[in-house]
């Protein structure tokens, strides 16, 4: 260890340059990542739904709409001029209207009302279109500059248009108030105006490394892109921490600065390694998801952990010491000060907040199980265009969410069976397909091309429903169960897909992945504990304080009614266990150093007054970080990661420097059977060393 560490510092501007040119390259590469804005992509290769995509896309060259258009005020002519228009934009695949599924030459007044009014109503039109995937930016903004103030675009692809739009913008936005909340944090618990900085940017330096190199990955989901760089700084801060302190107090010993750096190093690393490890562990268990968005998540944070610990134990010793000079000339007298007097109020709450919390327990546990979550994006922000143009079209054609069932080819009779039963299923408003639309009694081939591609491939013919549900939920989740039932009672084999059809698989997937995620995550960070402690009920104690602020955090969405992002309660629940685990692990150590010298009461109030203030800056910069995201994000799933990081982190400091201090007093003796070579003080202590 002395001559890795006489190596690193000896060449200091060389492991400097060479971490500022990898963050360099990292940074110009981070713009060509590709970001993947469709969740449905990270099903397994197993789900229903994801098989009948990879099927529909084999067999069919005719794609299935994925927008909506509704020009306003619109005689037929002019609704099929505007379709024209449309068809010439390149990345439109297809456009379909009235006059697709009708004569429109013979009067609308005596053919089908119900299915007139699904394309035109009160002069109005609404087409449907397929935007190729990739291309919803470009194409939505033509669409938008076509049809000025006179139309209104919505659906699955307008939805993706909107992340994208928003995604990058409102990362930066989240940076622009989470940096200048944590540098004034980091301001008030330091004694140099340059240590602050010091520490933004040796981690600063991990992010750019760690998302550039996402490139070599292929693509991130827009989950990762927008939630990881914020959630590593926020975690990761306290490794540099941590190390300058360190570095700061052995100043003090000595006046050989390098000296105090190798010193510094050895005393930090050890803790530091152990956080980090808490927290790799916390976010490995992500992997473990069979919903891919949390593999992708996980391993994004994981090397951003893993870099974050390399950049704060190797690239910040080393550009400390190339400009320390700095740090000494900025110094200033602390602003917050040490706080050593909190450890008697707040034992002082302990017992009525174990009381407090062994009341919550129990109904907060099961309440966090029986939540109403939601597996998608999450509805469009309220505002936005896309969110006013929904609700327009929505106002005057309903809700009409398209759904596709795939059935073997050959048996026209049992095809038009299947689509009259399909057609009588409660909120299905239409079904299109050729035995019921065209009848069965014209042969296929009697169609033009683009027609009969629509319906027949060489193995499966396609029906197509449209349903007046939202994308998910309980309305959604039963028809989808009675549409395969339904499909089950004429064909052995069937393929079905659409939103409510792929949500529906998600929700599927991600119910089993919580209990692997929870599994691993626990038994790997106790056995991180178990090691570091040599404590058999430490651990124990250590995570039931943590996962009972999971709990509260979590149950507060059932109790007062308010749908919860799955995805964000699969991922939050790994990243508040991983990252806040950290407050209680720095309290208990240094209560069991107190306690080798103190009776058990003085040992955890005198633990609190050494340790508050750490887990006080570490807990506002993660409610900070999760803020941010909360404020500034118009998508569902990462507002809701933001607001649950940020309560959830609220709720773990409060427990660990409230609940935790009490519970170890309590528990002091089972501690010290139960931990190896303890040492706890047995004797008395002078009356003044009672005093603080």
């Amino acid at each position: 260890m002395d001559f890795l560490l006489r190596k690193l510092i000896q060449h200091k501007k060389l492991v400097t340059m060479l971490f500022l040119a990898t963050a360099l390259i990292g940074l110009c590469m981070w713009p060509f990542i590709k970001v993947n804005y469709n969740i449905v992509d990270y099903l397994p290769a197993n789900a229903p739904s994801t098989e009948a995509i990879a099927t529909m896309e084999k067999e069919f060259t005719a794609t299935v709409a994925n927008a909506r258009v509704m020009v306003k005020n619109v005689t037929i002519n002019e609704a099929l001029a505007y379709k024209e228009k449309l068809k010439e934009i390149p990345s439109l695949s297809s456009v379909t209207w009235l006059d697709d599924v009708v004569d429109i030459r013979i009067p609308l007044e005596v053919q089908d009302k119900a299915l007139v009014e699904t394309y035109y109503k009160d002069g109005n039109a609404l087409l449907s279109m397929t935007i190729k995937k990739g291309d919803e930016i470009s194409t939505i903004d033509s669409i938008y500059e076509l049809l000025g103030n006179d139309g209104s675009v919505s659906g699955q692809a307008v939805t993706y248009y909107t992340a994208q739009k928003m995604s990058g913008s409102e990362t930066k936005k989240a940076m622009f108030i989470v940096v200048p909340l944590i540098l004034l944090l980091l301001i008030l618990s330091t004694s140099s105006w340059i240590e602050p900085i010091l520490y933004l940017f040796a981690i600063a330096i991990a992010i750019f490394i760690n998302m550039g190199s996402n490139l070599l990955l292929g693509e991130i989901s827009f989950i990762t892109s927008s939630v990881s760089p914020i959630m590593q700084l926020a975690v990761s801060l306290d490794y540099a921490i941590f190390l300058l302190h360190s570095f700061q107090t052995y100043r003090k010993e000595t006046s050989d600065v390098s000296l105090a750096m190798r010193k510094a190093m050895k005393r930090a690393l050890p803790t530091v390694a152990a956080s980090a490890f808490t927290t790799i562990f916390g976010f490995g268990a992500l992997c473990f998801m069979d919903f891919r968005v949390g593999f992708d998540m996980g391993l994004n944070l994981v090397k951003g952990v893993c870099l974050s610990l390399l950049c704060a134990s190797i690239f910040l010793p080393a550009f400390t010491l190339c400009c320390y000079k700095f740090i000494d000339r900025t110094k200033h007298k602390p602003i917050l000060s040490p706080m050593q007097g909190v450890g008697r109020p707040l034992l002082k709450v302990g017992i009525p907040f174990i009381i407090i919390i062994m009341i919550l327990v129990v109904p907060s546990f099961l309440g966090q199980a029986r939540n109403n979550f939601l597996y998608g994006m999450g509805d469009l922000a309220p505002g936005t265009r896309a969110g006013v143009d929904k609700e327009i079209i929505e106002d005057v054609f309903g809700k009409s969410m398209p759904l596709v069932i795939l059935v073997p080819r050959g048996e026209p009779g049992t095809e038009l069976l299947l689509s009259n039963e399909l057609a009588e299923l409660p909120h299905i408003t239409s079904v299109i397909s050729y035995a019921k639309t065209v009848g069965s009694a014209i042969p296929p081939e009697l169609l033009e091309k683009d027609q009969h591609d629509q319906f027949y491939s060489e193995h499966y013919a396609r029906i197509i429903l449209y349903a007046d549900v939202p994308d998910e939920g309980d309305e959604a989740f039963a028809l989808v169960e009675k549409i395969r039932e339904t499909c089950s009672k004429y064909y052995d084999t069937t393929y079905s897909t659409g939103e409510s059809i792929t949500l529906y698989d998600v929700k599927n997937v991600v119910v089993s992945d919580n209990r692997i995620t929870t599994i691993i995550a626990l038994v790997s960070i106790a056995f991180v504990l178990l090691l570091m402690f040599r404590s058999l009920t430490l651990p124990i104690l250590l995570l039931l304080t943590i996962e009972t602020s999971i709990w509260i955090s979590m149950s507060y969405s059932y109790f007062f009614n308010s749908p919860l992002s799955y995805i964000g309660y699969l991922i939050v629940s790994a990243v508040q266990l991983g990252a806040t685990v950290d407050y209680a692990i720095l309290y208990t150590d240094h209560y069991l150093k107190e306690r080798q010298l103190k009776p058990k009461k003085q040992a955890a109030r005198d633990a609190l007054g050494s340790s508050f203030r750490s887990i006080l800056i570490s807990a506002a910069v993660l409610i900070s970080a999760g803020g941010s995201m909360w404020l500034t994000s118009t998508n569902g799933i990462v507002s809701a990661l933001g607001m649950l990081i940020a309560r959830g982190t609220l709720l773990s400091f409060a427990l660990t420097t409230c609940f935790l201090p009490t519970m170890l007093i309590v528990l002091d003796r089972w501690i010290r059977v139960t931990t190896l070579r303890a040492n706890f003080f047995t004797g008395t202590v002078k009356k003044e060393n009672h005093i603080r």
